[in-house]
Parts: C-alpha cells; structure tokens; sequence
C-alpha cells in the first residue's frame, strides 16, 4: 500500500490557520466563500465597494474567525496593490485568493452599449488577472497556494443579451489555466468554479420564462442554494485538491450536462 493512502486525512480538507481574500464578498455567493472557509477555520479578507459589510462581519466572527475589509476599485492599480498589502499586513500571508467580484449588463445584442461590455471586462476579467498575478507572486515566494477563480455555466456556454459577461466567464478558463501553467512549478494551484443557476439578489429580476426554462433544463428540477456550493468552494482551497490543477468545475445542477 502506498504511503500517500495511509496518510490522507480530513484534516486535509481543514484550512485551519490559513487567510483568505475574497473579493465581494460581502453579498450573495461570495458571502456563502467566506462563511464557508471562516467554518473551516480560515480568517478572510474582504476587498469590496459597497458601504454595508455588517451581515458578513457577524456571520465569520460567529464562526471564531477573523475579518478584514478594505473598501476600494479593483480595477485600479493602487486598489489592488493595497489589498494585497493590507492582508498581508493583517494576516502576514495570502494563502487563498477568490476572484469573485463581478458584474453582469443585460440588454439585447443590437443595442448592448460599449459601456456595458467595457466595465464588464475591466471588472470581471482585467481586474482578476491583474490581482490574481500579484498574489500569485506573493504565493510563489511563500512556497503555495490556492486561487480560485470564479467562472460561470456561461463559461461553457452562451445566452443572449450578456455578450459582456459570455466573454469575460469564457476568458476566467483562459487566465486559470495560465495560472496554473505559470504557477504550478511553486506548489500554487489555480482553479474555477463555476456556478450554475443559484438564489441570489442578483437573479430576483429575471423574468419568470427564463425561470421556467432554466428550471426545465436542470436535471433535479430546482435552482441552487448558497450552501450548496460552500463544499466545493472549500475543497479547491484546501489541501485535498493539491493535484488538481487548471479545471473549471462545474456546480449547477447538471445544468451543462442536459441537451
């Protein structure tokens, strides 16, 4: 019997000890990434840009942890450059980036303003490679490291009426697997997630047809819940997924799975 089965332990999945930087999050599912490492004994960093961080705040420290914030544009060069010094300053270490921050304009192709595809681009795209090289050298210097980009079911495929965001969740499988070819020599990993179809603020909006036809194409009939995505979110960040390295993963239900 090798060695390596005789070792393995849940602790692996443990990230106790470790600091996190979440970007956004302080809403919706990035709020479910930091509850979920707070739980596995992680302390977080927030980068965000919405005034309200109260929900978050009592949500991680309920769990022991600590919690940090800083307040600021991630598409701004000084701005990233303070997050990664203010945690490091704090935590005196990045173990774990998630490059939540996003944003999404929804209008029909003929008329989707170049604004719209812009910001979308500088936010969800420009701004996670800028941040995630930066923390990738700190964790190049520190011997490892997980980052963890977040894509899309709309990373694999495309809707109508979010050009901007079809091509920044295509681009996050392009920057990941860079990453991960780039990094993978200093013990960092780099990964996506990807979510599918979930209950957030983000999705109470959409009209009940695309509800409809979202819902019929999910093989278990239901959209998803935060917690549902806590699991997956805590494995790539942990020690058990030392060897995976470059994948987009998939949690949506079996959403791209359905013809």
């Amino acid at each position: 019997m090798q060695q390596s089965i005789k070792d393995f332990s849940m602790d692996f999945f443990s990230l106790k000890g470790k600091a996190a930087i979440v970007t956004g999050g302080n809403t919706n599912l990035g709020m479910a990434y930091c509850v979920a490492y707070a739980k596995a004994g992680a302390d977080i960093f927030v980068p965000h840009f919405t005034e309200d961080v109260s929900e978050v705040k009592e949500a991680v420290e309920a769990e022991g942890r600590r919690i940090e914030f800083l307040r600021g544009d991630l598409t701004n060069a000084a701005d990233r450059k303070a997050v990664v010094e203010k945690c490091l300053a704090v935590f005196g270490r990045i173990d774990i980036l998630v490059n939540n921050a996003n944003v999404g304009f929804f209008a029909p192709f003929e008329e989707y303003p170049d604004d719209y595809f812009q910001r979308t681009v500088e936010i969800g795209l420009n701004a996670v490679y800028y941040l995630g090289r930066e923390v990738g050298l700190v964790m190049k210097k520190q011997g490892g490291g997980k980052i963890i980009n977040i894509g899309s079911v709309l990373s694999f495929t495309a809707d109508q009426g979010c050009p901007g965001y079809v091509v920044v969740k295509h681009g996050i499988i392009g920057i990941t697997r860079d990453f991960a070819n780039e990094l993978g020599k200093y013990g960092v990993q780099c990964n996506a997630l990807c979510p599918g179809f979930f209950k957030s603020d983000v999705n109470t909006g959409i009209p009940q047809e695309i509800v409809d036809r979202v819902s019929a194409q999910l093989p278990g009939g239901k959209w998803g819940e935060f917690g549902e995505l806590m699991g997956t979110a805590v494995f790539l960040a942990s020690r058990a997924s030392d060897y995976v390295n470059g994948w987009a993963i998939g949690v949506d239900g079996g959403f791209s799975a359905v013809i």
